[in-house]
């Protein structure tokens, strides 16, 4: 089913603030921490364990809360930024380790750079892929995202908002849901310009009436769609989705940190042809005072939004150089 090399893979679990974190490990050396994003697991970091483990480096990828073989608490609350923090310094500590460089995508990248924020004696470097960072602030998440939308439409993240709602389109046909959200904002599979674009929902419509029908991304085999659909249609999203509907809280929580720039080394890589980096352009040219300590920040050609996979030798390039500058 994979082709990367997998008998030093190590999984196993270890206790943390949401009661138990799956974990997939490989190599031995300085930590280096994997956080995935929305709607992944572990599993979307499987080109990178080996690489770094070549590199000489203790590769860990979690399955956030929520997911996975990852504890699932009930309430939303529960998926606030604060409490998914404290489980990655959890992991670090659970492994035997002071600290670990962390790295996210997705939802991960706001994950790792918030516990880089608040941890930094833990936390000694973040490297962020396809989400920049933008510093708690701003107005508050859930009304930004109603404006976004406008009448016509609504944003996804609002679309995400509603407790059972969400669940309700995708739990019918898991797997072709997530082949139709992977296929969206994937390069080689995206709509065209003049298609309606997946980052909205037509009010009283669904997510899915727009994704691309009957195409997988060129990184997306059968046999990988069967390993996220297998792992969905076990636990169900709402744990996953639950991250969306904490917004609000992390606007709260995080409200002392506003403006607050992460000052450790630090690495950005997006996809030229990721919505997430043209949305999010301002927060990017704001790097010389929100993240002082970045090293570079590469921009993918041809490349969407699952960039560790579409793009896994570039990535892996491009983490392993810097995390050797790390070292030295």
């Amino acid at each position: 089913m994979r082709s990367e090399p997998t008998a030093a893979l190590r999984h196993r679990t270890v206790e943390a603030p949401a009661g138990r974190l799956h974990l997939a490990e490989q190599g031995t050396g300085p930590l280096v921490l994997l956080v995935h994003g929305f709607p992944e697991s572990w599993y979307s970091w499987r080109r990178q364990l080996p690489a770094l483990a070549a590199a000489g480096y203790r590769a860990v990828a979690i399955d956030v809360r929520g997911y996975g073989r990852s504890s699932r608490p009930a309430a939303a609350d529960s998926y606030r930024l604060l409490d998914l923090v404290e489980d990655n310094v959890a992991v670090v500590h659970a492994l035997g380790e002071e600290s670990a460089v962390i790295v996210g995508h997705d939802w991960g990248s706001p994950i790792a750079s918030t516990s880089a924020l608040l941890h930094p004696e833990v936390f000694r470097a973040v490297a962020l892929l396809s989400v920049p960072y933008a510093p708690p602030g701003g107005p508050r998440p859930t009304e930004l995202f109603d404006r976004i939308g406008g009448p016509e439409q609504e944003f996804y993240v609002s679309y995400f908002q509603e407790p059972g709602r969400a669940e309700a389109e995708i739990e019918p046909d898991v797997r072709s849901w997530l082949a139709g959200f992977y296929a969206a904002l994937s390069a080689d599979t995206m709509p065209a310009g003049d298609e309606p674009d997946p980052h909205f929902v037509a009010r009283g419509g669904r997510l899915r009436d727009r994704f691309p029908a009957g195409r997988l991304p060129a990184w997306l085999s059968e046999d990988d769609l069967d390993v996220y659909a297998g792992e969905f249609e076990r636990t169900g999203l709402t744990g996953a989705l639950n991250r969306y509907r904490a917004v609000d809280r992390d606007w709260e929580d995080l409200a002392p940190y506003r403006g607050a720039p992460v000052e450790q080394p630090s690495l950005f890589i997006g996809g030229a042809r990721d919505a997430s980096t043209a949305w999010m352009s301002d927060a990017i040219d704001a790097y010389p005072a929100t993240l002082p300590g970045l090293s570079a920040s590469h921009f993918l050609e041809g490349c969407g939004h699952w960039i560790q996979q579409e793009r896994p030798d570039e990535v892996n390039r491009l983490l392993t150089d810097w995390l050797g500058t790390l070292r030295s």
